[in-house]
């Protein structure tokens, strides 16, 4: 492995030199000034190590179980749209990886590879995310046919009513090359996607038509009716839609921000993570997403009460460098990282870790 590929830092800037500008942006970019995207950063930051000593450390494991599978660790990909952008073999390359490396993948529903092509090569846990559509047929078909195909989890997308303003998309004038597409749906619902001009974006006008606003948590009903999978709340920020999660029967919900695209200025989701999984009954466990980086981010996350991460960037930019064997990587270093911190920590598996092994940085 070349040296500058030993964390996910030479990584990424590995990926940044070999892609299109407009590719990196899409991928990179948050909305507005990106304070949010910045402070989901910073936070991890915030927080020191307390290492216990003379404890038998001979034996690390990184496993957990989420919602009825074995993870190899508490990392799961997060969903995210068009693979193929980075990588000709797209979704298909990043399910081979996490089966090799024992991660979950969530697979995003504007997915550049079919359900079926995806969860033919995914040989680890595999759930579906979705967004709430104004076409509910769309919706219930695509669950009818992750059901069939194999997939254990759905994940709904609840941040984006619509979606935010993504100045570096808004400049670059950002559209879906034609040549990629979300194929898991109809080309007429995606035809905006593939349109903008100067000072729009292709993702924001597809939105503005596509998804439907007036989501409530009422509607969760109409989900919960047309299928038997597990249901994860992606995008809660507050103890009390964490709470109304547990009343409507959710299984399981995601601190997120969408990863700084949506509302600058919201609550970096390592800040919020605490009140949020403090408010919900321990049988629904809550998952992090945003600003993963390093195998001591995992342990920082689950000692604040997380029972897993979401990692998104960082696959994309092990996939535009090595394809499948980029992604493998890109989880093997997290795997490696947190072996190593729970080690040193004196805290040899994840269970082991709660908000004794943090304190306060000093300032």
């Amino acid at each position: 492995m070349p040296v500058g590929l030993l964390t996910l830092a030479g990584i990424e800037r590995a990926a940044r030199a070999q892609l299109p500008a407009e590719i990196w942006d899409f991928i990179e970019g948050g909305s507005e000034a990106e304070r949010t995207l910045t402070g989901n950063r910073e936070m991890f930051g915030r927080h020191a190590l307390r290492p216990r000593t003379l404890v038998d450390v001979s034996a690390c494991s990184t496993a957990v179980r989420l919602l009825g599978s074995d993870l190899q660790l508490p990392v799961g990909i997060a969903p995210m749209a068009y693979h193929r952008l980075v990588d000709p073999d797209g979704e298909t390359a990043t399910a081979r990886a996490a089966g090799r490396t024992g991660a979950l993948l969530v697979a995003g529903i504007f997915a550049s590879r079919t359900l079926e092509s995806i969860a033919a090569a995914a040989t680890g846990p595999l759930w579906l995310q979705l967004y709430w559509l104004r076409r509910r047929d769309a919706l219930a078909a695509l669950i009818e046919r992750a059901e069939a195909a194999g997939f254990t989890a759905l994940m709904l997308t609840v941040d984006a009513p619509r979606i935010g303003r993504r100045l570096r998309d808004l400049r670059n004038g950002f559209a879906v090359p034609p040549q990629i597409r979300a194929v898991n749906l109809d080309p007429e619902l995606m035809a905006a996607s593939h349109r903008a001009g100067a000072g729009s974006s292709g993702i924001a006008d597809h939105a503005l038509e596509q998804f439907d606003p007036t989501l409530t948590w009422a509607d969760l009903a109409w989900l919960r009716e047309r299928t038997r999978l597990p249901l994860v709340l992606k995008g809660v920020l507050t103890a009390e839609d964490a709470r109304l999660a547990a009343e409507h029967g959710v299984d399981a919900v995601v601190v997120s921000n969408h990863g700084g695209r949506q509302l600058d200025g919201a609550l970096p989701a390592l800040a919020a993570l605490p009140e949020v999984a403090s408010a919900l009954p321990p049988e629904v466990p809550a998952l992090l997403d945003g600003g993963v980086r390093t195998g001591t981010d995992i342990a920082v996350a689950l000692a604040l009460g997380a029972r897993a991460v979401l990692v998104g960037r960082p696959v994309l930019w092990g996939l535009a460098t090595g394809g499948e064997d980029g992604v493998a990587r890109v989880l093997g270093l997290l795997r490696d990282e947190l072996e190593h911190t729970l080690a040193l920590l004196g805290r040899p598996t994840p269970a082991a870790l709660d908000r004794s092994a943090l304190a306060p940085w000093p300032v």
